[in-house]
Formats: C-alpha cells, sequence, structure tokens
C-alpha cells in the first residue's frame, strides 16, 4: 500500500499541485543511489553533478564555487549579476573565508536576492528584522566581508519596489558585459525561489510562463510553508508568512552559470528533500516541476549524497 493507492478520496486529493502526475514523479527515483548521476537528454552538456560526502563538505565546496566565480570575473575585469538565495546558507561562510584569503575586492559585484517574505500586497519585513532575507544576507555575507564587501547601492532585495526593476537592472548590466550567475535552492515543491509549481496553471503556454519576470505577494503551497517551518522556524508553523515576492523564470532560467545546492538532510536519516532532488533530476522539464528546468543551463549543482538513498520507508 502506498500514497498512490490511497490518495483518492482522501484529505490529499487537491492538494498536490494540478499538473502533478505523482506516478511519473514515483518513477523518477531509482533504487540505487547511484544512478542519480546518470545524464538524462535534456541536461545541459555543461551541467554537472557535484556529491558531497557530509554537508560540511557541501558548504564548503559550494562556497568554494561562489568564491571562484566573484575571483575569476575581477581578474577578467567583469562586472557579475549574482541571484541570491537565503537557503542554502552555509556556504556563505566559506565563500567569504576564500575570498579573504584571497583579498579580493567585491565592488565588481551585483547582488539580486532571489525573493523575501511579505504579505499579500507584497510588503516585507524591515531590513532588520531577524527573520529577514536582507537581515540575513547582512549576517552572512555582505557583512562578514568587512572591507572587501559588495558596495550597498549594488545589494537589490525583493521589496515591492524594487523587485519590478531587477530584469532592467540585470539587462543593463549584461549590456556591459556583465555575466549572469543564479545560485539557487530546490524547494520541497521544487520551486527555485519562491516561484511555485500551481503557478504553472495560470499560464496558457510554457513560453508565457517563461516570460514572468517575477511575482509580488505570490501565494505559497502549504509543503513550502511547512519546509520553512522545519528548516527555518524551529517547527513554529504559526510564524512562517504565507505569501513571498519572488523573481521568475525570465530571470532564473536565463543564466550563464548556475551553481546550486541540495543539503536537506536531518537527524537520523530523517530528509526532506531527497524526492525533490530526483524530480528535478530525472523528470523532463515542465512548468510544474520550476526546478526541472536547472538542469537545461551550464553550471554545477551540489548535493549531500545522502539525499539520493535509497528513499525507502523506515520509522525513525
Amino acid at each position: 500500500m502506498n500514497l498512490l493507492t490511497t490518495i483518492q478520496g482522501s484529505m490529499m486529493e487537491g492538494f498536490f499541485p494540478r499538473g502533478w502526475d505523482l506516478a511519473k514523479i514515483d518513477a523518477c527515483v531509482a533504487d540505487d543511489p547511484k544512478t542519480i548521476t546518470q545524464r538524462q537528454p535534456w541536461w545541459h552538456d555543461k551541467f554537472e553533478l557535484f556529491p558531497c560526502s557530509s554537508v560540511t563538505d557541501f558548504d564548503t565546496f559550494m562556497g568554494h564555487d561562489i568564491a571562484l566565480t566573484i575571483r575569476r570575473a575581477r581578474d577578467a575585469g567583469e562586472k557579475l549579476a549574482m541571484i541570491l538565495p537565503v537557503g542554502p546558507m552555509g556556504m556563505y561562510r566559506w565563500a567569504v573565508h576564500f575570498l579573504k584569503e584571497w583579498n579580493t575586492p567585491c565592488d565588481h559585484v551585483y547582488g539580486f536576492n532571489m525573493d523575501e517574505w511579505s504579505d499579500a500586497q507584497g510588503r516585507t519585513l524591515p531590513g532588520n528584522e531577524p527573520g529577514g532575507f536582507q537581515n540575513a544576507m547582512q549576517q552572512a555575507f555582505y557583512g562578514p566581508l568587512g572591507k572587501l564587501t559588495v558596495p550597498e547601492n549594488q545589494r537589490n532585495f525583493a521589496t515591492a519596489q524594487n523587485l519590478p526593476t531587477y530584469a532592467d537592472k540585470i539587462g543593463k548590466l549584461r549590456d556591459q558585459g556583465a555575466k549572469l550567475v543564479v545560485v539557487f535552492g530546490i524547494g520541497r515543491v521544487c520551486h527555485i525561489a519562491f516561484w511555485e509549481p500551481q503557478f504553472a496553471g495560470e499560464y496558457e503556454s510554457e513560453q508565457a510562463w517563461r516570460a514572468q519576470t517575477h511575482r509580488i505577494g505570490a501565494k505559497l503551497h502549504p509543503l513550502t510553508i511547512e519546509q520553512n517551518a522545519i528548516t527555518s522556524f524551529k517547527s513554529r508553523t504559526t510564524l512562517v508568512p504565507a505569501f513571498a515576492n519572488t523573481i521568475g523564470p525570465a530571470l532564473f532560467l536565463s543564466a550563464d552559470q548556475i551553481i546550486g545546492g541540495a543539503d536537506g538532510t536531518l537527524a537520523r536519516g530523517m530528509m526532506w528533500q531527497g524526492l525533490s532532488l530526483w524530480m528535478t533530476l530525472r523528470h523532463q522539464p515542465t512548468p510544474w516541476i520550476p526546478s526541472t528546468y536547472m538542469t537545461t543551463q551550464a553550471g554545477r549543482l551540489f548535493y549531500v549524497e545522502e539525499l539520493a538513498g535509497p528513499l525507502q520507508a523506515e520509522c525513525n
């Protein structure tokens, strides 16, 4: 007995995004964890998986990749536009470490936070609020860089006023020779930023979906709220906002380089991101599973090997 045979008539009916074929999704998962690296026909030739044996290794390697990307752009005399997440976060400590070790100034970097908690009208928390993403970036990345940091006027946060300007700002930077690097994590329901899978049902075509640059006051999926209750709010679901401002596919699918991460393991063999990782890698790209498109771009996806499974039932 499994969910596929018991969902009819249960409270789970209508809970998952309408475009999800649960049987097809379940078939994405292989019994042998080692097969997760098998290349799929739609993967970009320069898309690669980077397995990490622990979360510590994950943080270090992903942080090094971010720092090296910043250093290479500086050595080349180029501006660099970076779309940045708040989750995963551990890699920022190591990015700061390497940039300081190399004494690499970041005044050529333009940072764009990919999302921010909001209410239904897109109103966000004050910049210094502990739960806000602006504060998180200041504490984890911009602040610790000290004198090497990204200038304040080159840091962009996803407020209702600023988020709609991202596309034009990034476009102008690219006209000046800048490359766009998208750093990201994969959500429980396979969102990128807070671009949720159910949004696919609002567009008449994939082309229309891909044209969206952002959304103000995006309504979050219940699994996204519960994921963040676990990862960021000490299980206190009542504190998690139900809306967010977020970039859209027109931005996160136009990268010159991606640096992705999946580190969603928990204690005693528990995890929240295993299925999401397999779906991202094995399901053909579809707007109903936004993360599937990240495999069609050049760059690396770092992941903790434990997430590959085997994804089998056990009591913990």
